[in-house]
């Protein structure tokens, strides 16, 4: 079980590191993990089996070239003109690698947020710890480094392309860099590539050709496919020079073999993903019908096809109650106040009804 001490948040060392949820799985009551933004339907079966399978071969070294995952999920992401685009294309430890890396590599100076009330926080993090000096969201300045989660994480807030890119005209020094975090972005629908940066190569080419402006486009695959015990992320870069500089400070066999064959075997899941993009916006509203109908008061933030919802309850003591109930019953939620400082916010799952209708059980005695 995790530790507490005065300096932590759970198992978290609240000097050093970043709160996050997901730490609640191994309670003796644990039902479901209602504190993560993970996929409601969980691990693929084909994925997860040729992960075992690859756990019989876990006496040799992982390809050091990431193949043949890498090149499966450039198919993926591309799939009309990945033999062209994959040179870009990268894959790390979870995104915290990735972010940590291009952030060391990144232009010193300034440092920007998205334009949202919060946002994930490891990119704050890295930039703070590589000395960066620390810009408001709402600043008019622009930067040398930006970041922007989109859809925001845990706001649920989303810019559509061309805000996107007014966004970084209006924030970005000429010669910065901008990690934009497109995680949940293939939750939007199956046409999720064209609503995408990934579709924007020229674009990209040209805001770096035009103003030295790096734009690298960022994953963390481990919330859409439920596997965040895996550890699986990557990076599109502006360019294959950026990528090679990006491999050169990477530690070798940083995505282990089991990852990678499940990586390689999930994005052929076409199935998984039909069922994810029908039935998640259907069972978020489902739970918002719900949780509304019971505290009236409470307010419900972010897009339909989002795998979670943002909660503000409207009372600190009510949000730290929801949490404590929430954990009792082995349905651990959010918190907003670690991390983020929104204390009267919660930070709820989207599950199967089933499931939901525990974390409601508890909450009545709200």
């Amino acid at each position: 079980m995790p530790t507490t001490s005065a300096t932590s948040n759970g198992p978290w060392d609240a000097k050093l590191q970043q709160f996050h949820g997901g730490q609640d799985w191994h309670m003796d009551n644990f039902i479901e993990d209602f504190s993560v933004t993970t996929n409601a339907f969980g691990m693929p079966e084909s994925a997860k089996t040729a992960a075992v399978q690859a756990v019989s071969q876990g006496h040799h070294y992982p390809p050091a070239d990431q193949e043949p995952a890498r090149s499966s999920l450039a198919h993926f992401l591309w799939p009309a003109d990945f033999e062209a685009e994959q040179g870009r294309l990268i894959l790390g430890n979870g995104a915290s690698e990735l972010i940590d890396l291009i952030i060391r590599m990144a232009p010193a100076g300034t440092w920007k947020p998205g334009p949202f009330q919060t946002q994930y926080k490891e990119y704050e993090r890295s930039a703070r710890n590589n000395g960066f000096e620390m810009l408001a969201a709402d600043s008019s300045d622009k930067a040398n480094v930006c970041c922007l989660v989109n859809p925001c994480n845990p706001t649920g807030d989303y810019l559509e392309l061309s805000e996107v890119k007014s966004w970084i005209s209006n924030n970005v020094l000429p010669g910065g860099y901008v990690l934009i975090d497109e995680s949940m972005q293939p939750w939007h629908s199956p046409e999720f590539r064209q609503h995408s940066l990934l579709s924007q190569h020229e674009y990209i080419r040209s805001l770096y050709r035009e103003q030295g402006i790096s734009v690298f486009i960022m994953h963390s695959w481990t919330k859409l496919w439920c596997c965040t015990g895996l550890r699986l992320g990557s990076v599109v870069c502006p360019t294959a020079d950026h990528m090679r500089a990006i491999k050169k400070s990477q530690v070798p066999w940083s995505v282990n073999i089991v990852a990678l064959a499940f990586l390689n075997a999930v994005v052929s899941d076409e199935k998984y993903l039909q069922k994810t993009w029908q039935m998640t916006p259907l069972w978020r509203q489902q739970s918002i019908d719900q949780l509304s109908a019971r505290f009236p008061t409470w307010e419900f933030f972010g897009r339909s096809f989002l795998s979670w919802i943002w909660v503000d309850t409207k009372s600190e003591d009510v949000a730290e109650r929801a949490i404590e109930l929430a954990r009792a019953a082995g349905v651990p939620v959010r918190s907003g106040r670690p991390g983020y400082n929104l204390p009267t916010f919660v930070r709820v799952a989207v599950r199967d009804p089933a499931k939901f209708s525990v974390l409601l059980g508890a909450w009545k005695l709200l």
